[in-house]
């Protein structure tokens, strides 16, 4: 015989049983801001390697491009990737001292990794695609004039795509990282009231 409560639905009473809450001491808040602010400042200096790649293809692409074009493309990819970091840093700095309350530090240190998050994908990740596009068309070129078939950069294209898919799933996590911390955010306000 089963286990079951009669007369009643175990969904329904699983549903309504109240959620505890948990308090966060400021020292808790402040370790969570510091994680938080050390994974931010990891992001920025991996799209300052990133915008360093994009100087180095373009660079590349520059000297080897025959059309007028590509190097338009290339020189495109420099500034955009150059004004990048401009836009991606500011407002990242001045960050509040850990003598603020933790609280306080805490819902800076979201603010900062939320502005970072919706500014990546124009000023970070726009610059590598078009200089990486730019540098499959060339050596697709560059195949060509060997004698070789354009299917010569083919694994280099199908590694271009796999890494945009995988970048693509690693944001969908981060971003599901970044609303867990919003609600700890939000209960540790609550809870502060």
């Amino acid at each position: 015989m089963r286990n079951e409560i009669p007369g009643e639905d175990p969904k329904k009473i699983w549903r309504n049983q109240r959620a505890e809450s948990s308090i966060m001491t400021p020292a808790m808040l402040q370790q969570k801001a510091r994680k938080l602010q050390t994974r931010t400042r990891r992001e920025l200096a991996a799209n300052t390697a990133l915008a360093v790649v994009v100087l180095v293809i373009s660079g590349f692409g520059i000297a080897r491009a025959a059309e007028v074009g590509v190097r338009v493309v290339f020189g495109i990819a420099i500034a955009w990737a150059l004004s990048g970091q401009y836009f991606l840093h500011r407002g990242m700095g001045g960050t509040l001292s850990e003598d603020a309350s933790g609280l306080a530090f805490y819902r800076q240190e979201i603010r900062r990794k939320r502005e970072l998050f919706h500014r990546v994908l124009q000023w970070s990740f726009g610059p590598v695609v078009l200089a990486i596009g730019g540098l499959i068309f060339v050596l697709t070129g560059i195949a060509e004039t060997r004698g070789l078939s354009a299917r010569a950069v083919l694994p280099f294209g199908t590694a271009f795509v796999i890494w945009i898919v995988g970048l693509f799933i690693q944001r969908a996590r981060r971003q599901r990282e970044l609303l867990r911390e919003v609600d700890e955010l939000a209960d540790a306000e609550r809870n502060a009231d």
